[in-house]
Formats: structure tokens, sequence, C-alpha cells
């Protein structure tokens, strides 16, 4: 981290929608803080005591069972942010929310985020856009979970995840993987093992290298599309042009 140049606040998208005006008015309520795997973001029916803007790396939101298994409900990446139950009302929620992806996002505390969302109208505009958009992706992910093969939706899942952090590398281990997808960690290793068979990913100690963009997009059913679509017509969130400027490279 010492060696990188940070990145502004507004790679964040719901961020960036703020005036300048606006977000002078909220920048010291704001920290910037690194979240390594599995920091604790909100905990399940508690209190949500802190709200982050995810910068980049990678946020689950995780259904949790009674017998100890999760599975994955959604991401939060640069796109978006931890408050969406907050600014519907809420002051807790069922879902557990973690860093998956390390990175870095800028946090605020609960209260904080409450009066930004009072007096910014432009934060409250961008936060309907973004709970719309949540909404859609996640009835797009239930209807990919039921209908797709494990190598369409962990190639849906490695784009997203390359969409969300800096640069082609990430740590990722297949354990946490297959948990999020819901599937046996021998099914993730059989699908790894093809896509780095043909070239397209490198893994190697819970990190995966992307190779070849294009072919793992090949590889990918129509979900992952409809849902960056809808993140870029909603939010600018640049998911779509970000990738075309990654294959093009």
């Amino acid at each position: 981290m010492a060696d990188q140049t940070p990145v502004p606040p507004q790679l964040n998208r719901l961020l960036a929608a703020l005036t300048p005006d606006e977000y002078a008015q909220i920048e010291p309520r704001l920290e910037r803080v690194w979240l390594e795997p599995k920091a604790p973001m909100i905990a399940a029916n508690r209190p949500i005591e802190v709200v982050d803007f995810v910068l980049h790396g990678v946020a689950s939101q995780l259904a949790m069972m009674q017998d100890g298994s999760s599975v994955e409900v959604g991401p939060i990446g640069r796109e978006g942010t931890t408050g969406l139950p907050l600014f519907l009302g809420a002051t807790e929620t069922p879902i557990t929310t973690v860093m998956q992806i390390p990175g870095e996002s800028m946090r605020m505390t609960a209260g904080a985020f409450r009066e930004a969302v009072d007096r910014l109208p432009s934060l409250r505009n961008a936060l309907r856009l973004y709970a719309e958009s949540t909404v859609s992706s996640m009835a797009w992910w239930v209807a990919c979970n039921r209908v797709h093969q494990v190598e369409q939706r962990m190639a849906r899942w490695l784009l997203m995840s390359h969409d969300r952090v800096l640069g082609d590398v990430f740590l990722l281990t297949q354990e946490f993987l297959a948990q999020m997808m819901g599937v046996r960690r021998a099914s993730v290793n059989e699908a790894a093992t093809r896509f780095q068979a043909a070239g397209l990913i490198e893994y190697s100690r819970g990190h995966i290298r992307i190779l070849d963009r294009p072919g793992l997009e090949a590889q990918t059913c129509e979900c992952y599309w409809v849902v960056a679509r809808e993140w870029d017509r909603l939010l600018g969130a640049d998911f779509l042009s970000s990738a075309k400027r990654r294959a093009t490279s």
C-alpha cells in the first residue's frame, strides 16, 4: 500500500455523483480505511454502526445458514456502499457483509451517513438508483444460480471481481469462491483447472491472475452483461468500457 498512489475517493460511483460543494460537506466525516480479507463490515441482526463506500476490492453480502454455511447474495465494489439498509430506513439487516478481496473504502459513522442523506440531494438520488440496480442485479444472480453451469457462473464471478479491483491479480481462495457460489470446492477446482489449462487465468496460492479477459468473457453467461449494463446505465459505473480497455491493452 505504501508504494501506491492513493486512488481518489471519486472512484466510488456514489461519491462521484456528489457536486464539489456536497463532497466538501461530508469530506471531514469520511475516513480512508484499508480492509483485509474477511474484515467485518456489517454483522447480521446487529445495529449498523459504520458505512463504507468501497473504492477498490470486493465486499460480499452473505446469507448465513444455521449450519454455518453461507452463500453470497451480492458483491459491493466501487459502484456502491454498505449503507443501503440505512438509506431504506432499516437499522439492521439479516445479511452479513465482509470484505472478500482486500481493498480500500471511505468510511463514515451511521449517524454521519444519515445526516448526509438528509442534506445532500445528489447522494439521495444516487442511492435511489443504486437501490434499483441492486434489486435487479440480485434477481439476475438468483436466476443465474438456478439455470447456468458452474463454469459460466465462475466466469461471471471472476469478471465481476476483475471489474472492481486494481490490476489483474487479486487474492481469492477456492474455498471462499465455493462458499460464495454455493457449490462444492471440487467443482470450483475443476472449473479453475479448465480455465487455467485454456490460458484464461493463472491460479497459485490463493491468487488469481486474469490472463485472457476476452476469453473469460466468452465463457460466461448473459447474466454478467445484463447486470454490468444496468450498473453502467444507472450509476455510470463504467464497467463495460473498463472491460473493453482491459481487453485491448
